[in-house]
């Protein structure tokens, strides 16, 4: 099979969609899937690694926030390359102006396509203070995806939202993670030293981009909760973005890091004890089944990923979405309990692990061959399978 993704991110961007994009590149590529990319002009010039074929666009960089991206280019262009080097499916992971040029040029040479759902933009407007903007953005997603054979988000929860709002074809392929990379193994004495902290008291942890999307007044209100009852707890914040400043003047004790790497991400990981996660924006957040793979208690919303593998008491802890007081309340309590919190983390290890990602390769793999078949059926036939 011969698949073209693309997208308006990619790796070494760090976000969660570029992450779940190079992972499943590396297990397409091993099931003999050959990858084609098409994806904005890097910052460092450069190609991607392990792809079959590369087309560059122009990039343009959101105005007030550098760190996001769009890719620039006609339908037109993408037909040419796609009459040159035509794939059997298209995977569109993004929706914004290059998703949306690949989507007109793919119907237009007939080609079979499948959507993701990785960004909730809708929820977007809202954090933005664009509320007005949210009933339109809904509508053109609508549009978008029932243009495309099938859409894939990442949780059952997320699967009937679209599905009320209109959108067809909607089916669940989760996300996968790296079990050796996170992992308890990597806790770092020494690292939890440098936060002022011996082995008995208590670490939190919070890792992402500092944003208005993802919640960071609770986050700011829990760290403080927490620190009242717990004066001893050392609180860490990992991520950086627009939010940081405001964040550390409101947080002088905590220690903010910035973006590290990879292997040192998994060394804060397993140095910590608690993971609080106050967001409602992601669609799957890796962050999460990252936190539980490193034997962390996760506090989180009954959302997304934490909707899909918190059973909240028995191997994290999850509350009604929004309910601010009772996720103050979680937090708060859970870190006055080390036992809690330790027995929480050695079970949410364990479901974490079942999250493979050449499981799910595979599954998306499943996914490209239904398109397919579902975009080449004849009409009749669609009609009967639907009936």
């Amino acid at each position: 099979m011969r698949l073209c993704i693309v997208s308006e991110t990619w790796y070494p961007d760090i976000n969660g969609v570029a992450h779940t994009l190079s992972r499943l590149n590396c297990e397409l590529n091993q099931q003999g899937v050959l990858v084609d990319v098409i994806r904005p002009r890097p910052r460092v010039a450069g190609n991607a690694a392990g792809i079959n074929r590369e087309r560059q666009v122009q990039r343009f960089a959101l105005p007030g926030y550098t760190d996001v991206q769009v890719g620039l280019v006609t339908p037109a262009a993408l037909r040419r390359f796609w009459r040159k080097h035509r794939p059997d499916v298209i995977y569109v992971a993004t929706q914004g102006p290059l998703g949306w040029a690949a989507r007109r040029a793919a119907r237009r040479l007939n080609i079979p396509l499948v959507a993701g759902w990785h960004t909730n933009f809708d929820h977007y407007c809202k954090d933005y203070g664009v509320t007005w903007l949210t009933s339109a953005t809904q509508r053109y997603l609508r549009y978008f995806h029932n243009g495309c054979t099938l859409t894939l988000v990442p949780t059952h929860l997320q699967a009937a939202s679209l599905e009320r709002q209109g959108i067809r074809g909607v089916q669940v392929m989760s996300r996968g993670l790296d079990g050796e990379r996170y992992s308890p193994a990597h806790r770092d004495p020494s690292l939890r030293q440098s936060w002022g902290v011996n082995e008995h008291q208590p670490v939190a942890l919070y890792v992402g981009r500092l944003a208005a999307e993802k919640n960071l007044a609770l986050l700011q209100e829990t760290f403080l909760a927490m620190r009242e009852v717990r004066p001893d707890i050392a609180q860490v914040i990992v991520g950086d973005g627009p939010g940081r400043a405001q964040l550390q003047k409101a947080l002088p004790d905590v220690h903010f890091t910035g973006f590290v790497g990879q292997d040192s991400l998994a060394c804060h990981y397993a140095s910590a004890d608690l993971f609080i996660f106050p967001s409602l924006s992601e669609t799957w957040g890796n962050v999460v089944a990252e936190a539980m793979a490193s034997g962390l208690a996760v506090v989180a919303y009954h959302h997304a990923a934490s909707a899909e593998l918190i059973n909240s008491g028995h191997n994290g802890m999850t509350v009604p979405a929004g309910d601010s007081a009772a996720f103050q309340q979680a937090a708060v309590e859970l870190c006055q309990h080390p036992a809690d919190y330790a027995r929480l983390g050695r079970v949410a290890r364990l479901r974490a692990l079942e999250q493979s990602w050449s499981g799910i390769a595979e599954q998306f793999v499943r996914y490209l061959h239904q398109a397919q078949e579902a975009h080449h059926a004849p009409a009749s036939a669609c009609r009967i399978r639907s009936s």
